[in-house]
């Protein structure tokens, strides 16, 4: 059995859990901390070493260990701030994390760790062709995937529609913000998603995020010319993701 680490960063919480990352099963539950305010590089790297030590008992404090960064992220190097601190902007998050558990950690984008995780073992499992996992949530973020393999740091929730961010009107966000009935805010999704088609022409598009765990209240609007289906891995995506990316 493969060990790691996962660690999944997000606006309010930082969750955590050892994963076996052959099966994607958690072996732990779930641990969260509230992100810290201001969400600072040396706050989160406080953060990440009370959740690695929260799992000593599993992990013997070794082996790797993965993070899902809510930014672009290239060779660890934190290079966007739309939904974090903008002393982000630049960092090396990968050295900063490691640094606070004493080994190697390896820092992914988000939506990117959430679609590994799906294509492995969830709705996208042994799909080829064009696949685009979107997570929607207070913003909207995205994976793409050819033939299996990750284009990463794709931002599709920051494409221009009607003069700002697409994420400000269809992440489910906007139904609070609104107050949308459901059905208009699935409407809006229905936008976002003829967008999608006429950049990228998918082949399947899966919808996550915690709306995909009440689908009955949204999904029967949803028409498109692609397949389009729900996350099978929910609030574990990240981690999992996150966890695959370190090994």
């Amino acid at each position: 059995m493969d060990v790691a680490l996962g660690i999944d960063i997000g606006g309010t919480g930082m969750k955590a859990a050892p994963v076996d990352v052959t099966t994607g099963r958690l072996l732990g539950e779930r641990f969260r901390i509230p992100t810290p305010q201001p969400s600072t590089p040396e706050a989160m790297a406080a953060v990440v070493r009370d959740l690695d030590r929260h799992f000593t008992d599993i992990t013997g404090g070794r082996g790797p260990v993965g993070v899902a960064f809510p930014a672009v992220v290239r060779s660890g190097v934190v290079h966007s701030a739309a939904n974090i601190d903008s002393s982000w902007m630049g960092a090396d998050a990968a050295s900063a994390f490691s640094e606070a558990v004493g080994r190697p950690v390896v820092v992914v984008n988000d939506a990117d760790a959430a679609g590994i995780a799906e294509m492995s073992f969830g709705a996208g499992r042994g799909r080829s062709g064009l696949v685009i996992t979107l997570t929607l949530g207070t913003g909207i973020g995205s994976g793409m995937f050819m033939d299996g393999v990750l284009v990463p740091n794709t931002e599709f929730g920051h494409l221009e529609f009607r003069g700002e961010s697409v994420e400000r009107y269809a992440a489910a966000s906007a139904m609070e913000r609104e107050e949308l009935p459901w059905e208009d805010w699935a409407d809006r999704v229905g936008e976002f998603l003829d967008m999608v088609d006429r950049l990228f022409s998918p082949d399947m598009v899966i919808l996550g995020g915690g709306v995909s765990r009440e689908p009955e209240r949204w999904f029967h609007r949803i028409d498109t010319r692609f397949e389009t289906v729900i996350a099978a891995m929910a609030n574990h995506a990240g981690v999992v993701g996150a966890a695959m990316a370190a090994v």
